[in-house]
């Protein structure tokens, strides 16, 4: 194994899960606090995407793109609250699942109509189009490290938010038992939305930091969904932490296995057999990852303990 390309792909793992993560913080949270499953929350880093890259074209200006990103998403987050969420709130999941599942169909039918079926051009910004030399020799792009330590403030300033203000002892408690908030007197609903709008202004700042990098077409926000989900259900639903453990830890699988599992394979395999189970196995890597994690834990690594609803 080449250990400049194992750093490499380390740093790409850590970039995937911190990208994961800042889509699946407010995802885990919105289902910690009233037990909604949102599966349009992909949608979200779509649009934070598209709205920059369009400001980015129509602008010249990254930062302006990058901030465009969030602020776009955000509305939309509070858009979807107020046209769909509010009526599934007090419904079963099976409804929440439909209502929001129609929500995804449409806006990415949507975004076809408007932008059409190709990715849209997102360049990088003129001042990240170099690469960062290595120990060893190896390079690594510069953009992709920003996103990192981009994830990484976020993270930290996410945890700082909900340990050490009352907003977030008043969502780590509406997590916990949120019918005794409310009997407390506090607003849950008003306090839903505030967490749905972060978590909407985060995916949208995901999509737009990882617009130059994937492309961003319709329906790119799917993909993504789905190992936001898996991280939920890897990390414990509604609890932050796991979200993060999570993230790193899916994303971690998924690069790891998709570089080294069919060189590792060949090693107990035939070259051909390897090579055909190799980057089957690799993509299933993550699921056998969750289900691992669930047969030793099967409330996830970090579950947030909820009273009885």
């Amino acid at each position: 194994m080449d250990p400049l390309l194992l750093l490499v792909q380390l740093l790409n793992g850590v970039q995937l899960g911190l990208l994961l993560f800042l889509v699946a913080a407010g995802l885990t949270l919105v289902f910690g606090i009233l037990d909604v499953i949102n599966l349009a929350h992909g949608v979200l880093y779509m649009v934070g995407a598209y709205a920059a890259a369009v400001v980015l074209v129509r602008s010249g200006h990254f930062a302006l793109a990058v901030l465009a990103g969030p602020l776009v998403a955000l509305g939309a987050g509070l858009a979807l609250d107020r046209l769909v969420l509010r009526f599934v709130y007090d419904r079963d999941h099976l409804d929440q699942v439909l209502a929001t599942f129609g929500v995804l169909i449409f806006v990415n039918e949507l975004v076809r109509v408007l932008f059409g079926p190709a990715a849209l051009p997102f360049p990088l910004p003129a001042g990240f189009e170099w690469s960062v030399r290595l120990p060893g020799g190896a390079t690594y792009p510069a953009w992709r490290l920003a996103i990192i330590a981009a994830g990484a403030i976020l993270a930290f300033l996410l945890f700082w938010v909900l340990t050490r203000t009352r907003a977030g002892m008043l969502v780590r408690a509406a997590a916990t038992d949120p019918a005794m908030l409310e009997m407390l007197g506090v607003d849950v609903r008003r306090l839903f939305l505030l967490v749905l709008g972060a978590g909407a202004a985060l995916a949208g700042f995901a999509g737009a930091m990882a617009g130059p990098i994937v492309a961003v077409q319709p329906g790119m926000g799917d993909q993504i969904l789905i190992l936001a989900f898996v991280v939920i259900v890897t990390g414990g639903t509604g609890s932050v932490q796991g979200a993060l453990l999570g993230s790193l830890l899916v994303g971690l699988a998924d690069t790891l296995g998709r570089s080294f599992l069919t060189d590792m394979l060949r090693l107990a395999l035939p070259p051909a057999a390897a090579n055909e189970v190799g980057p089957a196995l690799a993509s299933m890597l993550i699921y056998l990852v969750m289900a691992g994690v669930l047969l030793a834990r099967p409330r996830g690594l970090m579950p947030v303990r909820r009273a009885a609803r």
